[in-house]
């Protein structure tokens, strides 16, 4: 019997809530993997910090984060869930493999563009050297696979390549890893800027909806999406708003962009703005109980993200310890 592959993700603890877009393009695919697989996941908080974070809302929203993956439907039994900063290997891995990248690949990264015209009043090494401590993350659990959407793929080359670089001047230390190509999700766009992805970071609080958005928030953003003047439910080219509104009613009731369109026929578009928000509520209704409650009970959160740090640490020792080896550390 083959062993079971490692898939590794994780999402930024950088707001208080993931959005309706992480939720339907990541975390609602996770539930799906974890019998197949061995899966781990993590609060990303060493990555949140290239950009200035207040303290307490840090700390707050790490645990938020991983009582939202619970509520998303992770379980807690099957899937190895921990903090990035509880496991010192990921620092300790990304300054020896920041030895082994090259200036000319960093500046090459997309990301590095984008975040530095953002926020020009902070444009730090850390945020220069994110795509590094990235593939200490991957490799360091020798990681399989990785899900990867469009806007990471050019981390997951830089990950191969230091990988590879690393091997060919040591060996066998590293595992290569893969794309993780799984259900085809559609890419959740901005409310207000259909052209651009869905972001906590979008200038319009109208443009993101968050999990953890009250209903009737939900239900008041949606009827505030941006559509066109055509006043007809169709998917075609240069109609973002209507496409991006049947991509996401699509993926919250199973029923393809085809159907959608063939329901919506002959509606105008405030039948139809209305119909994708209540659908997206009722998807979001159960996940807001099972937050509440889980949130109640930060004894139990505490065991859990306790619990994933004492396995991925002991994990990751294995491959630290490798690798200080091959530079030739003394140990």
């Amino acid at each position: 019997m083959n062993e079971k592959k490692t898939i590794l993700s994780g999402i930024q603890p950088s707001a208080a809530s993931i959005t309706l877009g992480n939720y339907l393009g990541a975390v609602k695919n996770w539930a799906s993997l974890q019998d197949e697989y061995n899966c781990m996941y993590a609060m990303m908080d060493l990555h949140t910090i290239t950009v200035r974070q207040t303290p307490a809302e840090l700390r707050k929203n790490t645990v938020s984060l991983l009582a939202q993956y619970i509520a998303c439907g992770i379980d807690a039994e099957k899937n190895l869930m921990f903090i990035q900063s509880h496991v010192p290997a990921h620092a300790e891995l990304a300054w020896i493999l920041n030895c082994y990248t090259q200036m000319g690949e960093l500046q090459r990264m997309t990301q590095f563009k984008d975040k530095s015209a953002k926020h020009k009043d902070n444009i730090n090494a850390g945020l220069f050297t994110y795509p590094v401590l990235m593939a200490a993350d991957i490799l360091l659990y020798q990681t399989d696979l990785v899900p990867v959407g469009a806007d990471q793929k050019q981390h997951l080359e830089i990950t191969r390549d230091i990988a590879a670089r690393f091997n060919s001047i040591y060996g066998d230390v590293f595992k290569i890893p893969e794309p993780y190509i799984g259900k085809e999700s559609a890419r959740i766009m901005s409310l207000q800027t259909p052209t651009a992805k869905m972001s906590k970071s979008d200038p319009n609080p109208n443009g993101c909806v968050f999990v953890l958005d009250d209903i009737d928030a939900v239900i008041r953003k949606f009827k505030r999406a941006v559509t066109d003047s055509e006043a007809c439910v169709e998917y075609k080219e240069g109609k973002d708003g209507v496409n991006n509104l049947l991509n996401i009613y699509s993926s919250v009731t199973g029923k393809t962009v085809e159907e959608a369109v063939n329901e919506f026929a002959g509606k105008g578009y405030g039948d139809f703005k209305m119909a994708v928000a209540e659908a997206v509520a009722e998807e979001l209704r159960p996940i807001h109980e099972k937050y509440n409650d889980l949130m109640k009970n930060k004894d139990y959160l505490e065991s859990i993200y306790k619990k994933g740090a004492e396995t991925a640490n002991y994990m990751s020792r294995k491959t630290l310890t490798k690798v200080k080896k091959k530079v030739g550390f003394v140990i």
